[in-house]
């Protein structure tokens, strides 16, 4: 690449984002917040299409790891090795790590399934960006 080059993409780049044009990433996703998730409207909903078969209590899900997406109180509590969700934090919440498939793949949730839609994992991410309500 040529320095001309290089300099005019940096101004176009640094233009862009003067007047809001600039890529999504990570700080444009939610924007500042984003709309208000609500755990009952929004985000239970994908935890009842996606894993209710496996994390409820007695499904083989919860038999292995102790996690319940059965309830709010149940997704706070986290599994028998710890908590699954950080406030405020989803990059650091476990249970983004399993649905953006970070994990080693006998770990990815779910299991055994199409990786969830980067829509209703940005939801879940937005809803634990929050601070993970119950709301």
């Amino acid at each position: 690449m040529t320095k001309r080059y290089v300099a005019a993409l940096a101004v176009a780049i640094a233009a862009g984002s003067w007047y809001g044009l600039a890529p999504p990433g990570p700080a444009h996703a939610a924007g500042p917040q984003g709309a208000p998730v609500s755990f009952k409207d929004d985000v239970f909903p994908i935890f009842q299409v996606h894993c209710a078969s496996c994390h409820t209590p007695g499904g083989e899900g919860t038999n292995a790891s102790g996690l319940d997406l059965s309830s709010y109180q149940g997704v706070m509590k986290g599994t028998k090795y710890g908590p699954m969700i950080v406030p405020g934090d989803p990059e650091n919440s476990n249970i983004m790590w399993l649905l953006d498939w970070r994990a080693s793949p006998q770990l990815r949730m779910p299991h055994g399934k199409k990786q969830l839609p980067v829509g209703e994992r940005d939801t879940i991410r937005t809803w634990i960006r929050q601070g993970a309500k119950d709301n």
